[in-house]
Parts: C-alpha cells; sequence; structure tokens
C-alpha cells in the first residue's frame, strides 16, 4: 500500500503520513486506530513509545 492509498483509505494527506513514519508527527487516537484497522493490527503493533517519551 502506499503512502497515497493509505492517505485516502483514512482522510487524510499523503504528507501526513509521510510525516507519521517519519516520526515528526504523533497522529490522534482516531487516526491511529483508523490505521490499525486498515493494517488488521491492533495499535501497539503499529506504534510503539520511544525510550524518551517513557
Amino acid at each position: 500500500m502506499t503512502q497515497q492509498q493509505l492517505a485516502e483509505a483514512i482522510g487524510v494527506s499523503r504528507q501526513t503520513i509521510n510525516a507519521i513514519e517519519s516520526g515528526k508527527y504523533v497522529p490522534s487516537t482516531l487516526l491511529s486506530l483508523k490505521i490499525s484497522e486498515i493494517f488488521g493490527k491492533t495499535v501497539n503493533e503499529i506504534f510503539m513509545l520511544e525510550e524518551s517519551d517513557r
């Protein structure tokens, strides 16, 4: 799946997906849930806390 396809599926821009992937943007709970649903994974399987966030 491309960034553009994912963006269209969850209703955001491709730039938002790029920012999430590069760690420049932390998605909202709603976006996180939409992404996890698309990939059939839990939010915890997709997003992990960095040591600095603990």
